[in-house]
């Protein structure tokens, strides 16, 4: 029985998984009772299981029947959103605190249907590795895995990750060569202004002008010194000052986010915001503070291996479901980490409802078996290719 079929009859039992983790959600580095399922059902098919990888990470390994030195990775990510959910199923977060809002329930149950169907049948040379990955949505688990020996222990020649998407036709495969996610980079700007009675401005330095001044320039990065073919963002969501209206305060807080394409689209945003906050803080005579946390690069997939996920799709769910040279999207993930530790590629299966992060988000359990065959069938073609 090939993968897609195997798995859709095993359909209903990814479902228990899946919704047994959607009802008892947990946020990044928090992952203990996922994790400790995860490496139990890992470990009752032999496959040979390491936890606490990164903090909570469960990484599974196993070798095939035949003789190889090859290895390869999948990825799953395991954390929900700090958020409430108001998806009305009858599995429904036990916590208002917390929400598999953007499908890491599904995409750990997928990995999961994977690791079991190749558990049966280990028709491949070298070994498979399965990473759960903890904290994705902070951007940290990533990083937190590959820091605590993840390729050191799991020394795979190549990795591959999946996710949802909503805005694609429900079974439907999108692989593009290149970056198919932005970098993120977090921005917090302090404008330390003097502050003065507001019918006597002249007194003080408004930061709130000066705030209004700096959010417009900011605009201007993305439209003057970004390259037109490059593609990047600076939003600036949050803006905090003052507490009476006739008062003139003495500090405004910005926060926002940037988002890029390209590794160099991305050093020239961080730049640029830089170099403006300096400027306009010599302009008006006061101090501004430019925070720019750590964030994570753009999503580079790589040529050889986008191909090989384009193989598989054409096999799992035939040439007109795929959908090659993807646009890319403005959303961020930490696997960029990985992908540029390891050369890999990470692609997307179209499914119903709700987009990512909403509150009435829901995973479409019927794309569970789309995943995991495309996930067996990369294996096979990978590690079997000599």
């Amino acid at each position: 029985m090939d993968a897609l079929a195997y798995l859709q009859r095993e359909l209903p039992l990814l479902m228990s998984w899946r919704h047994d983790f959607h009802a008892h959600p947990e946020i990044g580095f928090q992952e203990t009772r996922t994790a400790a399922k995860v490496a139990e059902l890992l470990s009752s098919w032999g496959i040979e299981v390491r936890t606490g990888v990164g903090g909570t990470g469960v990484v599974g390994a196993l070798r095939g029947r035949r003789p190889g030195c090859n290895a390869i990775g999948f990825r799953a990510d395991m954390d929900a959103l700090p958020m409430t959910g108001r998806a009305e199923v009858p599995y429904r977060s036990t916590r208002t605190d917390a929400f598999h809002g953007c499908g890491h329930d599904g995409h750990t149950s997928t990995l999961l249907g994977a690791a079991k169907y190749l558990s049966e049948h280990p028709d491949f040379s070298g070994t498979v590795y399965f990473i759960f990955q903890p904290a994705e949505e902070t951007l940290r688990g990533g990083p937190a895995m590959i820091a605590d020996g993840l390729f050191t222990h799991a020394p795979v020649s190549e990795v591959y990750g999946l996710h949802n998407n909503p805005l694609m036709a429900p079974g439907k495969i999108g692989i593009r060569a290149g970056a198919i996610l932005s970098g993120c980079d977090p921005l917090r700007i302090e404008v330390h202004g003097v502050g003065a009675h507001g019918a006597q401005p002249h007194l003080g330095v408004d930061p709130i002008v000066v705030a209004c001044e700096l959010v417009g320039m900011l605009q201007t990065i993305v439209s003057r010194s970004l390259n037109a073919l490059d593609s990047g963002v600076v939003s600036i969501g949050v803006i905090h000052g003052g507490t009476v209206a006739n008062v003139i305060p003495d500090r405004v807080v910005l926060e926002g986010t940037i988002r890029s394409m390209s590794t160099d689209g991305r050093a020239l945003l961080l730049r640029r915001v830089r170099e403006i906050c300096d400027g306009v803080a010599n302009c008006f005579g006061i101090q501004i503070s430019c925070d720019i946390g750590s964030g994570c690069p753009p999503t580079v997939n790589h040529v050889e291996q986008s191909a090989a996920v384009e193989r598989a799709a054409r096999l799992v769910v035939g040439p007109d479901n795929l959908v090659a040279d993807i646009m890319p999207v403005m959303a961020s993930e930490d696997f960029s980490f990985m992908l540029q530790e390891r050369p890999g590629a990470y692609f997307f299966v179209g499914q119903s409802g709700q987009n990512c992060h909403h509150p009435e988000y829901i995973f479409d359990d019927a794309i569970m078996p789309v995943g995991g065959a495309m996930f067996v069938q990369i294996a096979y073609d990978r590690l079997n290719r000599d």
